[in-house]
């Protein structure tokens, strides 16, 4: 328990932890502000990709994923975290306050996730042929469920061609478009560079890693040959994992926060099981492809995020900004 620490203190424990939260494109779109009693998450605009992402959609499900963060590193302090989602109308990059009063003892379910949030990393690429743990995927969709969204396994081999031509589609648009490619290569940072957010080149594989069917990943090196070298000397097609859409029934800003935090519990569950997890978000970042997906594969229901299941070696390297950088508005 942590009775004798100070809010200042606790703010700067919890802000620790909450920088490593997931983010499209290592943008971390956050900034932290030290209220009464209280930690507010503000969604930081001048880190919202402009042309990917004009409403902010993944903005605010990178900021729910940080947002978890600061949850669940309150508990680890032992502290029963109080969250207001988006509490001031006139200000809608407030994403939430937090507020904490009263103590109770850590579980070890919060324990065991805690544990993972400096260490988890987003994979980008194939995966072995070896199976997960037995019950990962129940879990995971158990646990998309606590925080308001809904993990859909695609398990149909035509629906998962289906899913994976919309993602290739997708990456050639964007591959096509000027404007795009120039937005992705500010967050892509050369290999000697000191840049403490995007992409680093320790973070993706310098060959694309092809998979059947192709879920490729973004180009960050974009012709420069960096990257990491390949996991497996194998040429031919490796597994692409279990294949699933995060989703939530309504398509509002409190719904993006929701599927952040559904996110972020589901990564830090898949890596207690020893699973890797790759995100593509390329298809829904056009309208007409995430409506497809929308009506097509996920009955109805908004696509937020494609995910990817599997087992492999996980060497990346990331990146995150000073805590003393995020704080304060």
């Amino acid at each position: 328990m942590s009775e004798s620490l100070t809010v200042t203190e606790i703010t700067r424990r919890v802000v620790a932890e909450a920088i490593w939260a997931p983010s499209v494109h290592n943008t971390q779109p956050w900034r932290f502000s030290v209220e009464d009693h209280g930690i507010g998450v503000h969604a930081d605009a001048g880190r919202r990709l402009a042309i990917a992402d004009p409403d902010g959609r993944e903005m605010m499900i990178s900021c729910g994923a940080a947002l978890f963060t600061v949850r669940l590193a309150l508990r680890s302090l032992g502290y029963i975290p109080a969250v207001q989602l988006l509490p001031d109308p006139a200000d809608p990059l407030l994403v939430a306050r937090v507020s904490w009063r009263d103590l109770t003892a850590v579980t070890e379910y919060e324990r065991r996730l805690f544990s993972h949030v400096r260490s988890r990393r987003t994979h980008r690429g194939a995966f072995d042929p070896e199976p997960m743990p037995p019950n990962t995927l129940a879990v995971m969709r158990q646990e998309a469920a606590r925080d308001g969204a809904a993990l859909r396994i695609v398990a149909d081999d035509g629906r998962r061609a289906t899913l994976a031509a919309a993602i290739q589609t997708a990456e050639r648009t964007a591959q096509l478009d000027s404007n795009r490619v120039r937005e992705l290569a500010m967050w892509a940072p050369a290999p000697e560079s000191a840049r403490t957010d995007g992409v680093p080149a320790t973070s993706y594989p310098a060959r694309a890693e092809r998979t059947d069917p192709y879920f490729p990943s973004r180009d960050f090196a974009h012709g420069h040959g960096w990257g990491l070298p390949p996991l497996s000397t194998v040429s031919a097609a490796r597994s692409a994992g279990v294949v699933g859409l995060l989703t939530t029934s309504r398509d509002r800003p409190t719904d993006w926060v929701n599927a952040g935090q559904a996110l972020q519990r589901i990564l830090l569950t898949a890596s207690s099981y020893g699973a890797a997890v790759a995100l593509h978000s390329q298809p829904l970042e056009l309208p007409w492809l995430r409506e497809f997906i929308c009506v097509q594969l996920a009955d109805d229901a908004y696509p937020q995020l494609v995910l990817r299941f599997g087992t492999v070696a996980q060497v990346a390297v990331s990146v995150r900004r000073d805590p003393a950088d995020v704080v304060g508005i």
